[in-house]
């Protein structure tokens, strides 16, 4: 995998963190998503009006798989990761819980997708979830007043894009990042506006900090962190995007530091250096012939593990 890439990917995925504790001090989460994604669908679809091509051939089941992707990768992961962070469980927590996703993806990959994990990447998963522990959990028991249930809530999201992540993978049609990306954002759009109409939480607020969460949710978040996951993923593979998920909460837990002001110590120097080995191990780890469902439908076999970016 291309490091540039994937360095691109870590800071515009963990921007997103950052963002949602930007914009809960301003407005509710449901009016910070809504307007994330409202001006961005509206620009999607004029861009799609003009390039149509990468529209042609594709069925009315293609587009209504991808409406279900982007309900589940973007409305329900988004939600429940803005409104924990709304209830006080802190960024660098909520990126712990997002952490968890590629051990169940690991987990899965296998029986789902016919791509099977290494002993050595099972390795490298564990040590990436202890060093992703190691930064968040003194946070999480710190909480304060922040009710237990609130740090289930980030689970249900992480799911949620794991199902999203195992639905586009068994898709059989090729579908451009372009319109992928159209449909989930303009899907979003449409159930975050209902939800805000009909919670009367529709009104943006007139605070500046509020357009700079929102501009900054768009701009790295949407086309930065959630492009690049999608691209990643059919470049490389479920079990190698998800990987990096590993390196999240360390970065947001330096950035937080950074931006708000948070604890940074020792902990959280010797998390993120584990996440780094992690990362590595799994990289490395690929060498064994790993059969891919389409490889395995064309009766022929191909490493998904150490497939260079440049592969189709």
């Amino acid at each position: 995998m291309n490091i540039l890439l994937s360095l691109a990917f870590v800071l515009c995925w963990s921007s997103g963190f950052i963002g949602a504790k930007l914009g809960a001090g301003s407005a509710s989460a449901l009016t910070v998503l809504m307007w994330r994604f409202l001006p961005l669908a509206v620009v999607l679809v004029a861009v799609a009006a003009v390039m149509r091509s990468a529209w042609r051939g594709l069925t009315a089941r293609d587009l209504a798989r991808q409406a279900v992707v982007g309900v589940l990768s973007q409305s329900g992961y988004l939600l429940s990761v803005y409104h924990a962070i709304q209830l006080g469980v802190s960024s660098g927590t909520t990126a712990l819980v997002d952490g968890v996703q590629p051990l169940v993806a690991g987990a899965l990959a296998g029986p789902l997708l016919g791509q099977y994990v290494s002993g050595r990447q099972w390795l490298g998963l564990g040590l990436g979830l202890g060093g992703v522990a190691v930064v968040t959990l003194a946070d999480a028991a710190a909480g304060g007043d922040v009710a237990w249930w609130a740090y289930g809530i980030p689970l249900l999201g992480m799911l949620s894009l794991v199902a999203a992540t195992f639905l586009e993978s068994r898709a059989r049609s090729r579908v451009a990042p372009s319109v992928s990306l159209t449909v989930h954002c303009v899907t979003s759009a449409v159930l975050f506006s209902m939800a805000a109409l009909g919670s009367g939480s529709a009104a943006p607020p007139a605070r500046g900090d509020f357009w700079v969460a929102v501009a900054w949710l768009m701009g790295l978040s949407t086309f930065g962190g959630y492009g690049l996951y999608w691209l990643i993923l059919k470049r490389s593979g479920v079990t190698e995007v998800n990987t990096l998920m590993f390196l999240m909460a360390p970065v947001t837990a330096v950035w937080g530091a950074l931006m708000f002001g948070e604890p940074f110590g020792v902990r959280t120097a010797l998390g993120l250096t584990v996440c780094l080995v992690a990362v590595v191990v799994v990289h490395r780890g690929g060498g064994g012939s790993g059969t891919s469902l389409t490889a395995a439908r064309s009766g022929r076999k191909e490493n998904r593990w150490t497939r260079s970016p440049g592969s189709a």
